[in-house]
C-alpha cells in the first residue's frame, strides 16, 4: 500500500498537485492529480499474464466522465457513459506510447493503467494531467518501470511559444505540440500545426524539456516520500544448449531471407517464421512459441542493424534517404466524388472523398460540451492488407489513431465553410501494408481532395522515418518499410506542405532521442517530403475547378432572421412545398443562414430562387409577370412572388370593363407594375403602362336613375 503524500509545484503559472494515499487504496498505486480545477485519478495494477502471450500486455484506459463537467448526456435513451469516445481512445494511445518504452523488455506481467477524469475546469486539459498522473503512479508503484517521465504542451502564437496554453489560447495557436521526455531525452511527440517551420518545432521541444525537468523533480520527490521497492520478477529462461541450437538454425536458415527485398514488405513474415521454427523444434526441444519469438527477434534485430549501420544497406537495397517508388492514379473510381490510388513501394492506399450538405457534419459530445466537425477522415485496415485471416470487427485503436493523425495533417488546409460549404468525409482503405500506411493515407487523401475539387490551400504529403543504432553510431532511415519499423528504435511520422509541418507523431523503442538526433530527423523528413510533393504535383498540380457531376450542389444564402417564418410557413407548409417540388434539402439556422443541397444544380437553384423570392422586398415601380389567383368584385389578386400577392384594382386593368372577369381569368399570366406599397404593407398593382386614363363614363342623371325605380302612378 502506498503511503500518503502530497507535493505541489508551479507549472506555467498554475499549481500542479500530486497526492497519494487518499483514494483507491486497494490499487497497487493511485495518484490524485490536480491542475487548476481539473482533477484526474490514475491507478496501476498488475496480474499474471497468460503463458502463451509473446508480447507485453499493457493496457491504458482513459475514462471520461460527463459529471466531471457537470453535464448529462444529450442522448434521449442512453444517459451513462458507454464505449470510449475517439478523443478518449487517442488519449489512451498517447499515454501508452509515452510509458511503454520504460518497461523492462523481459517483463511479461499484465499491467493495467486506468485514468478517471473527475473534474474538468474547461481550461486545463485533463489528457495532459492524466499522462503526468500515470507517470507518477508507475514511479511510486512496485511495478518494474524505469521512469519517470514528464509531459507538457507547447503552443505558438504571435511568434511566441506558450507552455501549457489554456483551451482559449490553444484555439488561436498555430501549434499544438505535446512532448513526453525524461530529464535527458525525448520519448514521445504528438503535434498538429498550421504549416509551422521545423525551426519552431525544435525551439518548442527545447522549451518543453526544460519545463519537464520541474515535473520530473516533483515525481522523484514523491517516490522518495512514498515510493515502493520495485518487485523482482522471474524471467522465463531457456536452456543454453536449446537456445544455441535455435539461434544456429536462425542464423543459417532464416537470416539469409532478410537480404531479399520482399522481406521488408512482409508484415506476416515474423509470425510465419516463428511457427516454422516451432514446428521444427517445439516438440523435440520442449520450447514454447514465446521463447522462440524472443530468440528470433533478438537475432533479426542484430542482423538488420549490422546490415544498415555497418554495411549501409537497407533490407530492400535502398540508401538511407531514398524514397520507395511512387505511383499515383487520380480519379480511380468513376462514381465517387473524388478518389486516388496511391502506392509507395508495397504500401497501397485507396482514398475516397464524399461531399455532403453542411447539415451532415458530425456532432461530438464530450466533457467540454457539444461541438461539430465538418471534415472527417476514417482509416480502414483489413486483414487482407497483410495477407492474413482475421475476424472483421469495429475499428481498432490503431486504426482510429492513424485516421486521426491523417485528419490532423489535412485540417490546416481545408477551406473554410464560407468558401466551400460542404461537409467532407475522406476514407482511406489500406489495400497493401508495408509500413507508413498512415502517411500513405495523408498523401492519398490530399490528392483525392484535389480530385474532388475541394480547394485546399496547399498539397500535403507525409512520410515515416526510422532509426537504427549500434554503439555510438546511428542511421536515420527515410520512408521506412515494415521490417525497419518493427526492428528499429524510432517511428517518426511527419506530414506537411512545402511551407511547413502540419502533423507529427513520434514513438521510440529505446530510452528516447536526444535533441540533436530529433532535429536531424526533422530536417531529413523535410527533404523527403519535398520529393514526394514533386511526384504529387505531377499527378495533379492543383484542385479541379469543377466538382464531380455526382456530387451534390450546395448553396448558402443569408436572409433576415425575422423572415425565417415566411420561408417555413404555417406548420412548415411552405418549406415542405419547396422540398417536395424541387427535391432539395434545406437547413435554416437561427441567424438566417439557409443551406440548400440538391442532387442537381437545377434543383438547388430552383429552391434558392424560391427562397430568395419569398424574402424579397417588393418596391414601387418594379415590374413582374404574375399569376391571377383570385377575382374580386373590385379587382384581381395577382401573385408576383411566392406567397406575395397584390391587388389590381378594376380601374387599373388594361381596358375599361364593367366586370373584372371580362379582362382576366384565374390562372392567367399577366404583366403588372407595382404602383405603391400602402402604409399597411399591402401591394397595389397596375396593368396599365403609360396609357391615357380612361374617358370619364357618362353617368345617367339622377332623375333618370330615380325614375327607373319609381312606382307607377295610380
Amino acid at each position: 500500500m502506498v503511503k500518503s503524500s502530497k507535493i505541489e509545484i508551479e507549472l506555467a503559472g498554475r499549481k500542479l498537485s500530486l497526492e497519494t494515499g487518499l483514494l483507491a487504496q486497494q490499487a497497487e498505486s493511485a495518484v490524485l492529480a490536480r491542475y487548476g480545477e481539473t482533477i484526474v485519478l490514475a491507478t496501476a495494477c498488475t496480474a499474471k499474464a497468460s503463458e502463451d502471450i509473446d508480447f507485453f500486455p499493457l493496457t491504458v484506459d482513459y475514462e471520461e466522465r460527463l459529471y466531471a463537467a457537470g453535464r448529462i448526456s444529450g442522448s434521449r435513451f442512453i444517459k451513462r457513459e458507454g464505449r470510449p469516445s475517439e478523443e478518449a481512445i487517442l488519449t489512451s494511445r498517447l499515454i501508452d506510447r509515452s510509458i511503454r518504452p520504460f518497461f523492462p523488455k523481459d517483463y511479461s506481467e499484465a499491467v493495467q493503467v486506468v485514468i478517471t477524469v473527475l473534474s474538468v475546469d474547461q481550461e486545463n486539459d485533463p489528457a495532459l494531467l492524466a499522462a503526468i498522473a500515470t507517470s507518477c503512479a508507475l514511479t511510486i508503484s512496485d511495478i518494474p518501470w524505469n521512469g519517470p517521465i514528464g509531459v507538457v504542451r507547447v503552443g505558438f502564437r504571435d511568434d511566441q511559444l506558450i507552455i501549457n496554453p489554456v483551451n482559449g489560447e490553444l484555439e488561436l495557436s498555430d501549434l499544438n505540440l505535446i512532448v513526453a521526455a525524461t530529464d535527458k531525452k525525448v520519448v514521445m511527440i504528438e503535434a498538429d500545426a498550421n504549416q509551422v517551420p521545423e525551426e519552431v518545432i525544435n525551439s518548442a521541444t527545447i522549451m518543453a524539456q526544460k519545463e519537464i525537468l520541474k515535473i520530473i523533480d516533483a515525481l522523484k520527490s514523491t517516490r522518495e516520500a512514498c515510493g515502493q521497492e520495485k518487485k523482482q520478477y522471474e524471467v522465463e529462461k531457456i536452456e543454453k544448449e536449446k537456445e544455441e541450437k535455435i539461434s544456429s538454425f536462425v542464423k543459417k536458415e532464416i537470416l539469409p531471407q532478410l537480404s531479399e527485398p520482399k522481406f521488408s514488405s512482409d508484415e506476416a513474415w515474423f509470425g510465419k517464421t516463428k511457427d516454422q521454427i516451432f514446428d521444427q523444434f517445439g516438440e523435440d526441444l520442449v520450447v514454447s512459441k514465446k521463447q522462440i519469438a524472443k530468440i528470433l527477434e533478438a537475432e533479426v534485430k542484430l542482423y538488420l542493424r549490422e546490415m544498415v549501420v555497418v554495411k549501409n544497406r537497407r533490407p530492400d537495397g535502398r540508401k538511407p534517404k531514398e524514397i520507395r517508388p511512387i505511383e499515383i492514379n487520380v480519379g480511380f473510381l468513376p462514381r465517387t466524388h473524388g478518389s486516388v490510388l496511391f502506392s509507395r513501394g508495397e504500401t497501397q492506399m485507396l482514398s475516397i472523398v464524399t461531399l455532403g450538405s453542411p447539415a451532415l457534419e458530425q456532432l461530438i459530445e464530450g466533457m467540454s460540451g457539444e461541438e461539430t466537425k465538418r471534415y472527417m477522415h476514417h482509416y480502414n485496415f483489413p486483414p487482407f492488407s497483410t495477407g492474413e485471416v482475421k475476424r472483421l470487427g469495429p475499428p481498432s485503436r490503431r486504426s482510429i489513431g492513424h485516421g486521426a493523425l491523417a485528419e490532423r495533417a489535412l485540417v490546416p488546409v481545408i477551406p473554410p465553410e464560407e468558401k466551400f460549404p460542404y461537409t467532407i468525409r475522406v476514407v482511406s482503405e489500406v489495400l497493401s501494408s508495408s509500413g507508413s500506411t498512415s502517411m500513405g493515407a495523408v498523401c492519398g487523401s490530399a490528392l483525392a481532395l484535389m480530385d474532388a475539387g475541394v480547394p485546399i490551400k496547399e498539397t500535403i504529403a507525409g512520410l515515416a522515418l526510422g532509426l537504427m543504432s549500434m554503439g555510438k553510431k546511428s542511421v536515420i532511415l527515410s520512408d521506412i518499410a515494415y521490417s525497419e519499423d518493427a526492428n528499429g528504435e524510432m517511428d517518426l511520422k511527419v506530414a506537411g506542405s512545402k511551407n511547413g509541418i502540419t502533423a507529427i507523431q513520434m514513438d521510440v523503442k529505446n530510452d528516447g532521442l536526444d535533441l540533436e538526433t530529433l532535429n536531424a530527423a526533422l530536417e531529413q523528413a523535410k527533404e523527403g517530403r519535398l520529393q514526394i510533393l514533386e511526384k504529387m504535383y505531377q499527378a495533379i498540380p492543383q484542385p479541379r475547378t469543377t466538382l464531380s457531376p455526382y456530387a451534390p450542389c450546395v448553396s448558402v444564402i443569408h436572409i433576415d432572421p425575422a423572415k425565417i417564418g415566411e420561408v417555413i410557413g404555417s406548420g412548415g407548409r411552405t418549406i415542405n412545398k419547396i422540398i417536395a417540388e424541387t427535391g432539395a434539402a434545406i437547413d435554416i439556422e437561427d441567424d438566417g443562414t439557409v443551406t440548400v443541397a440538391g442532387k442537381t444544380k437545377e434543383s438547388c437553384q430552383k429552391a434558392v430562387d424560391w427562397i430568395t423570392a419569398l424574402v424579397r422586398e417588393v418596391k414601387p415601380g418594379e415590374i413582374f409577370e404574375g399569376t391571377v389567383k383570385r377575382i374580386l368584385p373590385f379587382g384581381a389578386m395577382v401573385e408576383v412572388l411566392p406567397n406575395k400577392e397584390g391587388l389590381v384594382h378594376i380601374s387599373q386593368l388594361p381596358q375599361q370593363v364593367r366586370r373584372v372577369e371580362e379582362a382576366v381569368k384565374i390562372g392567367q399570366k399577366v404583366k403588372v407594375r407595382v404602383s405603391e406599397i400602402d402604409d399597411q404593407g399591402r401591394i397595389n398593382l397596375s396593368m396599365r403602362f403609360g396609357e391615357q386614363p380612361y374617358p370619364e363614363r357618362t353617368q345617367p342623371s339622377g332623375r333618370h336613375f330615380r325614375n327607373r325605380f319609381r312606382r307607377p302612378e295610380r
